[in-house]
């Protein structure tokens, strides 16, 4: 891909802004077209309300300081140790 049709670096600084007053995420875009497309869409998203960002990012902080995340894996969830361990089987998914 050409130099000249990567996203600008105020492209993705604003993208960036956008998706932190939205609250949402966004696809890192190849191309300026693709910026300029996810620029547009969280333009026509409300803003998250200031508290609400404050206590998102407060909780996944605490979430990951005090590592009791969802998506941490348990030691039930396992079988074996260092490079042999694996999944462990027959559990069922909750």
């Amino acid at each position: 891909m050409p130099a000249d049709n990567k996203p600008t670096a105020k492209q993705q600084n604003y993208l960036r802004s956008l998706a932190q007053k939205t609250g949402t995420s966004f696809t890192a875009p190849r191309t300026k077209a693709q910026a300029h497309q996810e620029i547009d869409r969280l333009k026509a998203l409300a803003a998250s309300p200031r508290h609400e960002r404050q206590t998102d990012r407060k909780a996944v902080r605490q979430d990951l300081a005090t590592g009791t995340s969802a998506t941490r894996i348990r030691d039930d969830e396992i079988e074996g140790y260092g490079s042999t361990a694996t999944w462990a089987t027959g559990r069922v998914s909750r």
